[in-house]
């Protein structure tokens, strides 16, 4: 079992390209298409070229929207009403949205999934939502079928839906915003759409899934709205996010258990922190002529490698690390239920919202990663008893004494 000592400055990529020459401050440019985890690995950093359009105006050799530009000056305050999913990683998106258009003095209702007074809203970002009511937003519970009735009589500006996958669940809330007048529609996608590509990074306009539930509701409300936007996220992090990503790693690296990760390990992501996702949302709200009719990737402008992020983690918690790799198939193991990430190249630029947005990243692992360290501590879960059966199951068809 091999300590892993690579240097941490080779484990986060930059993928921030020069928008007229493709520069990469690192080496001399290089076809994208000659990309293999060797390559990437002897150099530590991305390329990316390769002319494909892509929408809605751009192409992947970094060409600017011509016809597109940030407002000089901000719109007036807007009424948001955000439905926010109840499950899952994107509830702390709305959360983080509320919070930021709240301090940049808009009207704000969060419109939750479900009953306040079920269990889910025990946890977070749910049982923070007296930050959302002390900055001066409202808070509901309901059924998004049943809008009108949880809503009444209120009206918007801005609707924002971050909790229906599929147009049977967004096209009750969205047929309610276009009959009550509401000026902009925005919706959170996913980065998932995407079909896998031998040319990472995604663009927007890339080729999406056709049977991607996703693409169903971004197609009915880009003829709904005259004044729309999809946002499509990939991993995040902050303050807040219940998904159990980076705390899958801190659990073993605090146990000195190793990390077994799939595959290479050189497989590249995008993790983003939250606010970086809330901040673009925003921009779309205060610029609505620039962002309408776009498709924005909603993530933060660096790739990690699935080692990177290992050693980032154990960084933050002032500890090393036990990497062991191995092969799902040749094991019998299905990936996706015993690693918290895609065992497969999957990160996307946000090109379109830093051109049409003039949106920045403020993302920065190393330090993101010691305050998601810090709030684990502070939760008493680097103290729990966990199991690992499947980690143990995988050391064991390894060969690999189990601790």
């Amino acid at each position: 079992m091999a300590t892993i000592s690579a240097a941490l400055s080779s484990s986060i990529i930059s993928t921030k390209l020069h928008q007229s020459f493709n520069v990469n401050p690192c080496t001399k440019l290089t076809p994208f298409s000659a990309f293999n985890s060797s390559f990437f690995s002897s150099v530590g950093c991305l390329h990316s070229t390769a002319n494909r359009a892509v929408f809605p105006a751009v192409s992947r050799n970094g060409k600017l929207w011509s016809n597109l530009r940030v407002n000089a000056s901000s719109e007036s305050k807007k009424k948001v009403l955000i439905v926010n999913t109840n499950s899952g990683g994107h509830a702390v998106i709305g959360f983080y949205f509320a919070k930021e258009l709240l301090s940049s003095g808009h009207h704000v209702t969060v419109f939750t999934v479900g009953d306040e007074a079920s269990e889910k809203m025990k946890k977070p970002p749910f049982n923070r939502f007296d930050e959302i009511t002390s900055a001066g937003g409202k808070t509901v519970w309901g059924n998004p079928a049943e809008v009108v009735k949880v809503i009444g009589g209120d009206s918007f500006d801005v609707v924002l839906d971050n909790n229906g996958k599929d147009l049977e669940t967004v096209r009750p809330v969205a047929d309610w915003a276009k009959s009550s007048g509401v000026g902009q529609f925005l919706f959170i996608s996913s980065g998932g759409i995407y079909k896998p590509t031998d040319e990472p990074p995604h663009v927007e306009g890339d080729a999406v899934k056709s049977d991607a539930s996703h693409v169903g509701v971004e197609e009915y409300i880009s003829t709904t709205f005259s004044s729309w936007a999809s946002f499509r996220p990939q991993y995040m992090i902050g303050s807040g996010n219940n998904k159990d990503c980076e705390e899958w790693f801190f659990d073993r690296i605090v146990r000195d258990r190793p990390v077994l990760i799939p595959g290479s390990g050189m497989q590249l992501t995008n993790i983003s922190h939250v606010r970086d996702l809330s901040s673009m949302l925003t921009l779309a709200v205060e610029n609505p002529d620039s962002a309408s009719g776009n498709i924005f990737n909603c993530v933060s402008d660096r790739a990690v490698t699935l080692d990177g992020i290992a050693k980032l983690c154990a960084q933050a918690a002032g500890r090393s690390v036990n990497i062991i790799h191995y092969d799902p198939k040749a094991i019998g193991i299905d990936a996706k239920k015993a690693f918290p990430f895609r065992n497969m190249h999957f990160y996307a630029e946000p090109r379109a919202a830093k051109d049409v947005l003039g949106w920045k990243a403020t993302t920065f692992l190393p330090e993101d990663l010691k305050e998601r360290y810090e709030e684990y501590v502070k939760i008493g879960r680097d103290k729990k008893d966990i199991k690992f059966d499947l980690d143990d199951k995988i050391l064991e068809a390894l060969n690999v004494p189990v601790a």
